[in-house]
């Protein structure tokens, strides 16, 4: 599991904490997992904080916005290099607490994630949504992504 540390505030608004962190201790990954299950309804809190660990073994990492000291957005990003695109910013996971939707936590994160990116020297950042998930997919059309391919699943 990640080591446990003092919160890193990427960016932010002063002394209040609020801004972007990536979360490093278990107390910072479970403050996340109220919004993280509201896009992965799947998720059981009591391995949460293990789940992610295991993850972040193979480059995982999970940032989050906070504002007034509370969760408002999530996301889990990797760095992956692959043959079409070369080395690229992936994106696990992208959410934003329904009850704080449209308040520009979430274009916060995403801005954020395009900063990574270009530091850490990616072609570009990729993620993929459910085809259900209609206002997900107006929000990446409005900050300039584009439908680039289908995602095909056999489950086993």
């Amino acid at each position: 599991m990640p080591e446990a540390s003092q919160p890193q505030t990427l960016e932010g608004a002063g002394g209040s904490g609020d801004g972007i962190t990536i979360a490093r201790s278990d107390v910072e990954i479970l403050r996340c997992f109220p919004v993280m299950q509201q896009l992965r309804t799947h998720l059981v809190e009591d391995e949460f904080v293990g789940r992610v660990g295991r993850q972040a073994a193979g480059g995982y990492r999970l940032a989050f916005v906070q504002e007034t000291g509370q969760v408002r957005a999530v996301a889990g990003f990797r760095y992956i290099d692959n043959l079409i695109s070369g080395r690229i910013l992936y994106v696990d996971d992208l959410v934003t607490d329904s009850n704080t939707r449209s308040r520009g936590h979430g274009g916060q994160l995403l801005r954020w994630l395009v900063g990574q990116a270009e530091a850490e020297g990616c072609s570009a950042l990729e993620l993929d949504s459910g085809v259900q998930r209609f206002d997900a997919h107006r929000f990446y059309l409005t900050h300039r992504m584009m439908i680039s391919s289908h995602h095909f699943r056999l489950p086993l």
